[in-house]
């Protein structure tokens, strides 16, 4: 996994995206770099792009469909370094956790949503 190169400003608009809090918009950004690219930083936009997609189920209401994407989101995340291109996988990791393990201890009625942080950059 090379993690060293910089982002496209493509990812950067996704990131962007995610941090406005437009995670189905975010999803189709990364989705489509993810399509476009057979490069190893595709995983990094398949783990970002589950974890915004975990966090527009609980926008919808949908528990168990936040729980699976973010499931999965970590999965993707564990092939990463802690910092990727940039990005602050360690902390998004820890977030999502966070997120992960509020849903499943106080379902959707008790989340709390100030759990949900946007992604940070190291650069």
């Amino acid at each position: 996994m090379s993690c060293d190169e910089p982002l496209s400003d493509e990812a950067m608009k996704g990131i962007d995206t995610f941090n406005a809090g437009e995670y189905y918009a975010q999803h189709d950004i990364f989705e489509a770099l993810w399509a476009h690219t057979d490069a190893p930083i595709r995983i990094l936009y398949k783990a970002i792009l589950q974890v915004g997609v975990g966090y527009y189920q609980i926008e919808q209401g949908n528990l168990r469909g936040a729980i699976k994407m973010l499931r999965r989101a970590d999965r993707w995340m564990a092939e990463l370094p802690d910092v990727c291109s940039g990005v602050n996988i360690a902390q998004l990791r820890h977030d999502a956790k966070q997120v992960h393990d509020s849903l499943i201890i106080n379902g959707l009625e008790g989340f709390d949503k100030s759990l949900i942080n946007p992604i940070r950059l190291t650069v």
